[in-house]
């Protein structure tokens, strides 16, 4: 259908528009002050709430398949595009592991019959699988996915070689998750001869220390360095690691970049005496002097994206003891709502968060005609109303686990209309289609 948008402010490449917008075919065909005399299948006036560039978020573990009773990619793109996520890119610890590109394709056929939203999916490295890896397609997969820590199954690569020849000879995008697993490994042996089978959860921290997360990404960085990869570090959690990113270069002229995840930004080592291991993730939400280094970094361009690792598990897994209990915590259907939040306080501008969650992955992934409202372009968009509020509860919660850290807090914003390459999927608490996602392009 032909959807109509008046009476809008766009938020788009750092600048606050009042005007309207004309979606045709799946695209958007006009930008411009005034088309109320536009005809079209559906009008939505904006009684001038805020019109955004969908979330593009670069890292989500959607569970399929292989783990389903915890998510399915139709249950987690439903909740995210709820949020206002209209695309995604997904890892590939699933189970199977998406070691092979036949598993990889699996996952996109599941996809292509059930995502709320645009999708994409990471092809996983290990240490015995570089043929594979290395028959990757750049147009039509958005990276490959190198576990340099602790992961699910045979992902761990700590092969010296493995990593050599990943980073030398990939032709495309490495995305890492750095921590060094040596460190873990020891801090965990020192905190079970101390605590036994009875530990608490804030001690995740201690265990999966600066240490670890700094000696990780200085390695991955020096073998980008040194074989001119194009590297991209994940979820950055310390302010050990910001003096090992640069700012002097625009974004799509850095071969090296980061991610920060919404939750380090959010929450900090004394939540764990309330949330316990409702935020046990990996690498660990820290110390408060960490969550205010990586907004800084962020504000000054040290800092990429904003993304979730939305990672859910089951309330029973989670209320296992420390040792058990699985990382990980969702977030995807809140994600935008906490940088509005954000908004809200003062601590980011509107047209920052647009650009670190939607412009910015476009760019960093060299994504085909997705992440701006410009004509010509995918219409993916959200409409969001920052003088309503969203209060999390349990009743409202969309993601199939059921829960979320964020359960009782009141967010600062709301999202009201979320559109999926030119089709209207959700609008005002109620879903109008399924299966609207596409699969991502890039231009590489």
């Amino acid at each position: 259908m032909t959807i109509l948008l008046l009476n809008t402010r766009l938020v788009n490449e750092g600048a606050i528009t009042e005007t309207d917008v004309l979606i045709e075919n799946g695209m958007i065909a006009q930008i411009a002050p005034d088309l109320s005399g536009r005809r079209a299948d559906r009008v939505i006036d904006a009684n001038g709430n805020y019109l955004l560039p969908g979330v593009i978020d670069d890292q989500v573990h959607f569970r399929e398949p292989g783990l389903t009773h915890k998510a399915t990619i139709r249950s987690e793109s439903r909740a995210a595009v709820a949020g206002g996520t209209t695309t995604f890119m997904e890892m590939p610890n699933t189970v199977p592991n998406a070691l092979t590109q036949l598993l990889l394709e699996d996952k996109y056929q599941i996809a292509a019959q059930t995502a709320f939203t645009n999708y994409s999916f990471f092809m996983g490295a290990s240490n015995d699988n570089l043929d594979e890896v290395l028959r990757t397609d750049p147009r039509t997969v958005c990276g490959i996915k190198v576990f340099m820590g602790s992961s699910t199954g045979n992902m761990l690569v700590d092969s010296e070689s493995t990593l050599s020849g990943l980073f030398s000879q990939s032709p495309m995008l490495i995305a890492t998750h750095c921590e060094d697993e040596a460190t873990i490994r020891a801090n965990t042996a020192r905190y079970r001869e101390e605590y036994g089978d009875d530990a608490p959860a804030h001690i995740h921290p201690i265990i999966r220390n600066e240490e670890a997360c700094y000696k990780s990404s200085s390695m991955a960085i020096a073998l980008a360095k040194k074989y001119n990869t194009r590297l991209h570090i994940l979820h950055i959690s310390t302010a050990d690691e910001l003096s090992l990113f640069d700012n002097s270069l625009p974004l799509t002229q850095k071969r090296i970049t980061s991610e920060v995840c919404v939750h380090h930004l959010w929450f900090d080592a004394s939540d764990y005496d309330r949330l316990g291991n409702q935020i046990k993730c990996n690498p660990a939400i820290k110390a408060a002097h960490h969550k205010e280094a990586l907004l800084k970094a962020l504000l000054d361009d040290r800092l990429d994206i904003i993304a979730t690792d939305h990672a859910p598990h089951t309330w029973t897994e989670k209320q296992q003891p420390y040792w058990q209990a699985p990382s990980g915590l969702p977030l995807v259907q809140h994600s935008l709502l906490m940088m509005l939040d954000f908004v809200q306080q003062g601590k980011l501008p509107i047209e920052t968060v647009v650009r670190k969650m939607s412009h910015a992955p476009a760019d960093c992934f060299q994504i085909d005609r997705r992440g701006y409202v410009r004509e010509g372009y995918w219409a993916d968009l959200v409409l969001v109303d920052l003088d309503q509020t969203t209060t999390v509860a349990k009743d409202n919660v969309l993601f199939q686990c059921g829960w979320s850290p964020l359960e009782g807090q009141t967010l600062k914003a709301a999202v009201t209309h979320t559109i999926v390459s030119g089709e209207l999927v959700y609008e005002n608490g109620q879903f109008l289609a399924e299966r609207a996602g596409r699969r991502v392009l890039f231009d590489r």
